[in-house]
């Protein structure tokens, strides 16, 4: 007998229905804490990271920011989505009965419910946008600083222009951006049926909102004058020489701004009312009408630019340009530098050089770039081990102010063994880099390599680096953990590995929930598993310094070349420059899209072994950092250690948009600025045998009315098409001057030297140039360095190193000679020294011959080899000769890697050069 089948009782459905409705909601609110919780992960395991490093309300004022304007742009943008597509429903209700709708409008359950779904997708996808483009202008709007500098013509402060505008201004485009939206939805909606010409709740609807958009049009032309300050474009077509405010902005911008703010307004009403009544095409004359004053208006401009100004433009520009000439020199803090006049006499000898021998013992012979090929092939020891970026620093070395290259000797693991590309020594073993190399800049070795004063591993030296260990840097480090049951590599050591543990309490403490999130985090189930770790183990998160600080403040601009340094206690750490840029300062000519403000007010100091981040302020009264300062107060360190602020270098990026904003902003006569009649530009050298523009460069030096040597930084000046050079400028890097700047002129009136006007009378040296090209024969690179420009009390000399290096792939560039130019003499040596002496033998030519005898006897004494001058015109093609075979016989040495007999025939070589001079 078949079984029946067994069926439920009503009360077992009912509990099944209870026990399947409890499971549902279950599902789904595990369901919404998952996605909360893929949406939040992120913030939350960098909360953690943020938090552990000291700056977590920096990380929760950020965020609060973007919560706000996420909430206030759902809102915004769901109501706009809700009102208007409610409205579109409506029309359709009242215009149409409900069997002649689709089942989406007829219906109001199914109409609400899509309804309300495109406006929360609307509203999310809003606030996104929002929250994204917003939240800085927000904070700024709220909490800014006053420059307590006003314009002349509005009477606004700075700060308006600056944090009030941008943010009134991001409210009115985004309404505009809803507002045309909405339209463009309306349009769309109601030409369904011709419903814009058949109903009057259609027609009300997109008369309502297309007024909401000229409202806002007429907000921004509201605004519009304030933007006159802002840039030199007068109309579509057109530019002013100045920047900011004109006499065309004056006299027609500005008036047509606000005439098109009322016409908008009543375009607005009108077209309102139009629509309402039913007068759709008495709708389009105020648009009509709007069109044709911005036509006229731009015709207006056009012709008051081209017919006024043009003819007279220096006599209607004139108060204009003096605003645009004082606010940019602000703008950029050029407005107090201190300019003087330098005489360039040709004054020098042995007395002014032994009273500046500090300048002349840090002349900088050897070159960064060059150099860290140099530190890579001899400094590195391991395949994994590299140099990212020599430096250059100074330091007080056994009582005396040397200027030094530095570089830190970074781990990369990419380059370990691949059989050593295991789990546990990318993470937990090969941890970090290893101490740094330091060297002079004004001394090499007999081979033409650095004097090194750090070198090896471990470090040896002259500065005591008491904590070597290298865990943040400029290398792209993977994220590792540290105090494991694995001791970490140190350093090689022969044979062996030298071994290492982690002896400070920095990093993320992985243990609990933390362990699971940051297991998460790097996509890794053996942070969970792997019995390597323990309760004290701890994970170094974001260990390359740039991405470490873009995290902690992401609203800073970086320099793109941090440099390292040794602190007192002998641990290392990483310097950083901080740049506050900024757009919308009146009156000031952009550098870079339309920024036109820039200031290097912090400092971020980054510990190599802790990676503990410290933010200095270093110039407390400016505005925009005050302004980060009240928005975030902890973010901030105003007292700076002694040892940090010893090694604080003025910018090469700052100094080398002051100095260019300089070369126009310098001339103070308006009508010869008007007419860039002394333009100013960047020096060329030839480097690498390329003519390439002069980049700014650190020297020790002493200025002319100071007693003690100084770091400066410096770049020469020649005028517009010109090679001499017409002036310098220097900024002052050391103690209370730090941030001083200067410009020296030379006299107009004669010539003076430029850079490229000594290279190219080195490339007409013969004896010079002949040496150089004997080099060069064979595959040898001849490589020319910086052309450095020494300013020594009242003159100028220069100096440039020249590196050879050969064609084998293994080579190293070697500085083999240094030359020397001073006013119309050049001498080439194969040390700074004995080309210092062999210019004054050149400058005074007597100063070698013996005096005369008492007996007034005039006999000719013979020539001896010190006191030949040169070698006669006839002997210097068997000197060629001889030099072509020995270069022959070097170039053999150098490819089949005999470097001792290489260095034999070099030295012998250079005793043939020596003996000519």
């Amino acid at each position: 007998m078949d079984k029946q089948p067994r069926t439920l009782t009503p009360e077992q459905m009912a509990k099944m229905k209870k026990m399947g409705k409890f499971f549902g909601w279950i599902f789904g609110i595990l369901l919404v804490v998952g996605l909360l919780f893929l949406l939040t992960f992120n913030w939350i395991t960098d909360y953690i990271w943020l938090d552990n490093l000291g700056f977590g309300s920096v990380f929760t004022t950020i965020l609060g920011s973007k919560m706000t304007l996420i909430g206030v742009g759902f809102v915004l943008f769901f109501i706009a989505s809700f009102l208007t597509l409610q409205w579109i429903r409506s029309s359709y209700i009242n215009h149409f009965h409900e069997s002649q709708l689709p089942p989406f409008l007829a219906e109001k359950k199914l109409s609400r419910l899509i309804i309300v779904g495109t406006s929360l997708f609307v509203g999310i996808l809003g606030s996104s946008v929002v929250q994204g483009l917003g939240w800085e202008p927000l904070l700024k709007f709220l909490q800014h600083e006053k420059f307590g500098i006003t314009d002349p013509h509005f009477n606004m402060d700075i700060s308006f222009y600056m944090f009030v505008l941008p943010f009134l201004e991001f409210i009115v485009y985004l309404i505009l951006t809803l507002a045309i939206l909405a339209l463009l939805t309306v349009i769309g909606a109601y030409s369904v049926f011709h419903m814009y010409r058949l109903s009057k709740r259609a027609q009300l609807h997109i008369g309502v909102t297309i007024g909401l958009v000229g409202l806002m049009v007429a907000a921004i032309h509201f605004l519009q004058p304030y933007h006159t300050l802002l840039s030199n474009q007068v109309n579509i077509f057109q530019t002013s020489v100045v920047y900011g405010l004109s006499y065309t902005d004056e006299l027609i911008n500005i008036p047509k701004a606000y005439i098109l703010a009322g016409v908008a307004i009543i375009a607005a009403v009108w077209t309102i009312i139009s629509l309402y009544r039913g007068r759709i095409k008495s709708a389009i004359i105020p648009i009509a009408a709007y069109v044709v004053v911005l036509i006229v208006g731009q015709g207006a401009s056009m012709i008051v630019q081209s017919f006024v100004v043009s003819p007279n433009e220096f006599q209607r520009e004139s108060p204009y340009l003096e605003r645009n000439l004082e606010f940019t020199r602000a703008a950029y803090d050029l407005d107090e530098i201190k300019e003087e006049e330098h005489p360039g006499n040709y004054s020098l000898d042995e007395a002014m050089v032994e009273r500046n021998s500090l300048t002349i013992d840090n002349i900088r012979i050897n070159d960064s770039r060059p150099l860290l090929d140099i530190y890579n092939q001899i400094q590195t020891f391991r395949t994994y081990y590299r140099f990212n970026d020599i430096d250059i620093d100074r330091y007080e070395i056994d009582g005396d102010y040397q200027q030094v290259f530095i570089g830190a000797r970074e781990l990369s693991t990419e380059d370990l063994p691949e059989q050593a590309q295991t789990w546990v020594n990318r993470n937990l073993r090969y941890t970090h880099g290893y101490g740094i190399a330091m060297s002079h800049v004004n001394e090499i070795t007999s081979q033409g390599q650095p004097q090194y004063l750090q070198r090896n591993i471990p470090v040896e030296g002259t500065i005591d680096v008491t904590r070597p260990q290298i865990y943040f840097g400029e290398e792209e480090y993977n994220d590792v953990i540290v105090n494991t049951k694995v001791d970490e590599f140190d350093y090689p050591s022969g044979d062996e590995n030298v071994s290492t543990r982690y002896e400070e309490e920095a990093g993320i403490q992985l243990t609990g929930l933390n362990r699971l999130l940051f297991a998460i985090d790097q996509g890794s189930f053996r942070f969970l598993v792997s019995d390597q770790l323990d309760s004290e183990s701890r994970l170094l998160k974001t260990r390359n310094i740039m991405d470490r600080v873009q995290k902690i403040a992401p609203f800073f601009e970086y320099d793109s070349d941090p440099y390292i340094f040794i602190r007192d206690d002998g641990s290392l750490a990483w310097m950083m420059d901080v740049y506050l840029i900024a757009e919308n300062y009146p009156y000031s000519e952009q550098f870079s899209g339309d920024s036109n403000y820039i200031r290097n007010s912090v400092k971020v100091v980054v510990d190599a072994y802790t990676g503990e981040v410290d933010f200095y302020i270093v110039e407390p009264d400016e505005p925009l950092v005050k302004t980060y300062q009240t928005i975030f107060p902890d973010l901030f360190t105003e007292e700076i250690p002694e040892d940090v602020q010893r090694h604080f270098r003025y910018p090469e990026t700052l100094f080398k948009v002051q100095s260019e904003m300089y070369g126009t902003y310098h001339m103070s006569n308006l009508e010869v600025f008007y007419n860039r009649e002394d333009f100013w530009q960047f020096a060329t050298e030839n480097y690498f045998d390329s003519d390439v523009v002069i980049e700014p460069y650190y020297i020790t030096m002493k200025l002319p009315e100071y007693e003690e040597e100084e770091f400066i930084l410096m770049v020469p000046y020649t005028p517009r098409n010109r090679q001499n050079m017409i002036a310098w400028m220097g900024v002052r890097n050391d103690g209370e001057h730090y941030g001083e700047l200067f410009v020296y002129t030379f006299p107009k009136q004669r010539n003076i030297y430029g850079p490229q006007q000594i290279e190219n009378r080195i490339n007409q040296d013969s004896t010079i140039s002949q040496q150089l090209n004997l080099w060069s024969q064979g595959g040898s690179e001849v490589i020319r360095g910086n052309l450095i420009a020494i300013p020594i009390e009242d003159t100028i000399m220069y100096v440039e190193p020249i590196y050879i290096e050969s064609s084998n792939e293994t080579s190293l560039p070697e500085v083999k000679q240094i030359i020397v130019a001073y006013e119309d003499h050049i001498v080439m040596e194969t040390t700074l020294e004995r080309a210092m002496e062999s210019l004054f033998e050149l400058m005074d030519p007597d100063a070698g011959t013996p005096p005369a005898t008492d007996d007034g006897d005039s006999e000719e004494l013979p020539e001896d080899e010190d006191s030949m001058p040169s070698i006669p015109l006839e002997g210097a093609e068997m000197i060629l000769e001889q030099f072509s075979t020995l270069f022959d016989d070097y170039q053999e040495a150098l490819s089949s890697g005999d470097w001792e007999e290489a260095g034999r025939i070099m030295a012998e070589i250079e005793e043939i050069l020596a003996t000519m001079e």
